[in-house]
């Protein structure tokens, strides 16, 4: 039994690549802190400073016991025992190579001693395969932090010894897009550099390899007032001097890439630069930050037969094209179109270096998907943030063929309707393929074609033989190959028969072989595929408990491809175990699937055939007055938990209780939310699709409106704007169209803040103002928050008048019906206007009432918001250590809740300080990874307070040049966002640049301008 145990990325335990449950979160975090030290004993009181750090509860210990007992039974299965030390500590015992950390290290050490190059890559490249993403992800505590940092600081290494290896292979031809964006993310690491600019010199693009080194050399100067180290220098000389041995690097190269040996005299020429516009190097816009997406499903355990059909298609898509390739793989219902699209990816992974993407396209159920929704998909694991991804569809397929433009990228588009639903998903890159899998011919579209039939008889018994075992399989050769035949060769079919016996080792196959014959007379050769997975469904189904059969039923129900248990519980009017308990039996006989086990709980699907076999049973014997029910409880199921996970992570000032629409609720929800991020993300496209759902339903627009008000916070967390924007945009227009006056006023409100954040503030205002105009009648409640929000954008404009006016009122209404969210967000906003106007003894008044109002409550983004507030006016008044202090407990209650924005709200100003405190390098460190941040979000105003920022910290050291470009950016940006307080901060700024840099003309300027906008 092969178990694996993973640290590198989410900590998980997979047991023949099955994932298997150990736990929610903590209980995850232990595992991975006794994994560090596989098999060595651990203390106790290391174990709970490891994984609670400073927040260790009270009975931190005890906590600690039962979680460790709990491991125990998981693991029982894995040949991993955990026993206890002499001393009261734990050990894990485990062997270090099922741990991915370890053979990560141990490949690596293998890889250093190498005795040739070609072996040496093959190392590197399969301990990198190890990595899914940071390690430990989801764990944070100082003791992870510091295992993260020195594992990153081990992959980072590890990425630059294959990048010198594979230059010494002479790969450099491959590695530019690689090394590009390596260079982008890691622009001070000279080692980074001199591996592109080599890379980029071999190529052929000496003009690029020189523009290479001249913006590093800048960066270095600009950011740490260094030049280039000796081994970078000399790299640029030899490229100045046409030094021959550059170009075609020797057979025994040094190992660092950026020195190769020292030529001897010769007159070889240079290789010739590339024009312009032939360049191999990936040019993306600047909003796209430089990604690998490998989008790919997980390769099948199981595949057999197909030799011919992957040979071509590896050939069609692995040779040179003077053009973009596309292959349609066409064949009926269940013939493993999708199993093949993905193992013909992982084949040719390597080829298509600069990633794969990959969509279910749902062609053939209820809701297929959008090419506009796919497309946010694509260009947001390409790298572009969500907050400027295009709101237009022929804009994201511009943006989208752009980035392909030069890349070798595959395309996988699975299960799609016709021609129209992937025209624009198909690159026009020359160096792409597009793989699409359809039950259609699409004649209409171009491209290559692999018809994939039903699998002879001897194929057909492999597969059974890999799913029972030879021996099994082969002591009822008879029973077996009638089985085969029965199913008409379809694989769905063949596997469904397989895995019954599979779970029934008991049972002999001549026992399936029989029932399967009794329907083998109304098998033909059009129908085979359907009428095969049907014999075989139907003969399960009837052997199913009658609650099972219902539950079936009911689950055909669901909205989207995966579902959790909790709704099933609230289609059968059931508590969580009891729906736990019937989704294990259909697992058992394998008509329900486990997609993923993870802290958040457990994943199910239903296959589409399956899927659709539930939907005739559901016509022919659900009445449809059931329906309707078992819909407005799953609804209201959804609304509850959603209503809970905001109220858990709220950083909006709504504060309003969607509880009150709730017509069902699950018992007990809160255990489901202990982590309830992690909870959300599982559950965001589900909970849209019950949204949606209900939208087109007769459930009410009510309650489905508030489920999209509902994810409000979800969706702000998780940067997940396209989601907001289209969902309650459709729930507003069905509030207005059916005349639902508070639900279209809730909705008005949300996108306020969406626009807000995305700083388009006249639809920002305009919604804030229709939210008010519905809400009259309503009570105070709603209008309270649409003044707020009103209010704030005001604010950030510089109209202070109107501001104020409008945070009075709304701070009045919300202390009125006891809204503490929006009565802190009011108060605090008032503050902010006496800070921004000089009144600062005034506004920490205010700020210290807020920080108190909301502690009490324990209301914690409102003292986040407080703190970060009362550090500005420590700022004002020059006291910057106290201003360090709030700033950072600011930043640290906003990353406990998820909130990375406002998180760096205050990591902005933490290192503003930090440089006005002296500390010039950890400052200007901050406000880069600041920058990064908003730049990812699409956040303009906390763009332009960066850039601010860094201009004035490069004015203190005395460094005009950065800051004088950097305070033009932020001017730019204060100008466009229309804010003219800020724009005459930023241009009074821009003149002391101007001024310590001796243009002194140009300064005049700025502080005329400055004058000129209202700010003394």
């Amino acid at each position: 039994m092969a178990t694996r145990f993973s640290i590198l990325g989410t900590i998980e335990v997979r047991r023949n690549g099955v994932p298997v449950d150990v736990g929610h979160s903590m209980q995850r975090r232990v595992l991975a802190a006794l994994l560090v030290d596989a098999d060595r004993g651990v203390s106790a009181d290391a174990l709970v400073d490891r994984v609670w750090g400073e927040a260790e509860p009270a009975y931190g210990r005890r906590t600690l016991y039962g979680y460790v007992s709990r491991l125990r039974r998981a693991l029982v299965a894995d040949g991993a025992t955990i026993t206890r030390e002499r001393g009261g500590g734990y050990r894990l015992a485990v062997e270090p190579s099922a741990v991915d950390a370890y053979s990560f290290r141990d490949l690596s050490g293998r890889a250093r001693t190498a005795g040739s190059d070609g072996q040496a890559e093959a190392l590197w490249r399969e301990a990198l395969a190890l990595w899914r993403g940071s390690a430990f992800a989801g764990a944070d505590t100082a003791w992870f932090n510091a295992q993260r940092h020195l594992l990153d600081g081990e992959r980072f290494a590890a990425q630059l010894e294959l990048a010198d290896v594979r230059l010494r292979l002479a790969r450099h031809d491959e590695m530019v897009s690689e090394l590009t964006a390596r260079a982008r993310a890691h622009p001070l690491d000279e080692r980074v550099i001199g591996q592109l600019v080599l890379a980029l010199y071999r190529c052929g693009r000496q003009a690029e390899a020189l523009e290479a080194y001249e913006r590093a050399r800048r960066r270095l100067a600009d950011e740490l007032g260094v030049d280039p180290g000796a081994a970078l220098r000399r790299l640029h000389e030899r490229i100045l001097a046409a030094d021959p041995a550059l170009a075609v690097p020797r057979p025994a190269a040094p190992p660092a890439a950026m020195e190769p040996p020292a030529p001897k005299a010769s007159a070889a020429k240079p290789p010739a630069a590339k024009p312009v516009g032939k360049s191999d190097t990936t040019v993306n816009p600047p909003m796209a930050r430089q990604l690998v997406p490998r989008l790919l499903p997980a390769d099948l355990p199981v595949f057999v037969g197909r030799t011919d059909e992957v040979d071509e298609a590896r050939r069609l898509l692995g040779e040179e094209q003077a053009g973009p390739v596309t292959l349609l793989v066409t064949g009926p219902a269940g013939v493993g179109k999708s199993a093949f699209a993905v193992r013909t990816g992982h084949l040719l992974a390597s080829h298509f270096s600069d990633g794969q993407l990959h969509a279910d396209l749902g062609g053939f159920g209820d809701k297929p998907a959008e090419p506009f929704t796919v497309l946010g998909t694509f260009l947001r694991a390409l790298g572009v943030p969500g907050g400027t991804v295009p709101t237009e569809l022929t804009g994201r397929v511009h943006l989208y063929r752009t980035l392909l433009a030069e890349q070798r990228v595959l395309v996988v588009l699975d299960n799609a309707a016709d021609a129209q639903q992937v025209s624009d998903l198909l690159p026009s890159g020359a160096r792409c393929a597009t793989v699409i899998t359809s039950r259609t011919t699409m004649a209409e579209l171009g491209g290559c074609r692999i018809p994939l039939g039903v699998l002879d008889p001897s194929t057909g018994l492999d597969l059974l033989r890999e799913m029972l075992g030879r021996d099994r399989t082969d002591a009822e050769s008879g029973a077996a190959r009638s089985i085969v035949t029965t199913c008409g060769g379809l694989p769905l079919a063949v596997w469904i028969a397989g895995a019954r016996l599979a779970s029934r080792p008991h049972w002999p196959l001549a026992k399936v072989a029989r029932a399967l014959a009794d329907e083998r007379r109304r098998l033909d050769e059009l129908a085979v595929g359907h009428i095969a997975v049907r014999s075989s469904l139907e003969l399960t189904y009837q052997q199913m408990a009658p609650a099972t059969r219902h539950a079936l039923r009911m689950i055909a129900l669901l909205p989207g491809p995966d579902f959790a248990p909790w709704a099933t519980a609230a289609l059968l009017d059931a508590d969580l175990s009891e729906a736990e308990a019937v989704l294990d039996d259909l697992v058992e006989m394998h008509v329900v699937e486990i997609v993923s086990a993870s802290a958040a709980g457990t994943r199910y699907q239903l296959h589409d055939l399956v899927r659709m076999f539930g939907k005739e049973l559901v016509e022919k014997d659900v009445p449809e007055r059931d329906r309707a029910t078992a819909h407005t409880r799953l609804l209201g199921a959804g609304l509850h938990l959603a209503d809970l996970a905001d109220n858990t992570l709220s950083v909006d000032f709504q504060g309003i209780s969607q509880l009150d629409l709730v017509t069902w609720r699950l018992a007990a929800a809160e255990e489901l939310l202990t982590d309830p991020l992690a909870w959300f993300h599982d559950e965001r496209q589900f909970l849209i699709n019950v949204a949606e759902r209900a939208l087109d339903g007769s459930e009410g627009i009510a309650p489905a409106a508030g489920l999209a008000t509902a994810l409000t916070t979800l969706f702000q967390v998780g940067g997940h704007f396209d989601d907001w924007e289209r969902l309650q945009n459709r729930a507003l227009k069905e509030a207005l169209s059916s005349g639902d006056r508070q639900s279209a006023a809730k909705v008005h409100r949300c996108l306020g803040e969406l626009t807000t954040i995305l700083d388009r503030y006249p639809e920002a205002l305009d919604h804030f103002e229709q939210a008010l105009l519905l809400a009259e009648g309503q009570g105070p409640t709603y209008r309270a928050s649409a003044t707020a929000g009103l209010a704030y954008v005001h604010r950030l404009l510089g109209q202070y008048a109107r501001a104020a006016r409008h945070f009075e009122e709304a701070a009045d209404l919300a202390e009125s019906v006891g809204n503490v969210n929006c009565l802190v967000y009011a108060t605090n906003g008032l503050g902010v206007i006496d800070l921004e106007q000089g009144r600062v003894e005034a506004a920490v008044a205010r700020f210290t009432t807020c920080l108190t109002v909301s502690r009490a409550a324990g209301y914690r983004p409102g003292e986040a918001q407080a703190l970060r507030c009362l550090g500005q006016s420590h700022r004002a008044l020059g006291a910057y250590p106290a201003a360090a202090a709030a700033y950072r407990q600011a930043a640290r209650i906003s990353e406990d809740l998820g909130d990375r924005l406002t998180a760096t709200h205050a990591t902005c100003w933490l290192g503003d300080v930090l440089v006005r405190q002296g500390e010039h390098r950890e400052g200007r460190r901050l406000l880069s990874r600041s920058l990064w941040t908003y730049r990812e979000f699409g956040n303009l105003w906390g763009e332009a307070a960066t850039l601010y920022a860094l201009a004035e910290a490069q004015l203190a050291v005395g460094r005009p040049a950065p800051a004088l470009r950097r305070a033009e950016a932020a001017v730019a940006l204060w100008r466009q966002i229309g804010s003219r307080r800020w724009l005459a901060v930023g241009l009074r700024t821009l003149a002391d640049a101007h001024a310590q840099a001796g243009d002194h003309t140009a300064a005049a300027r700025a502080r005329d301008e400055a004058e000129e906008v209202g700010v003394s």
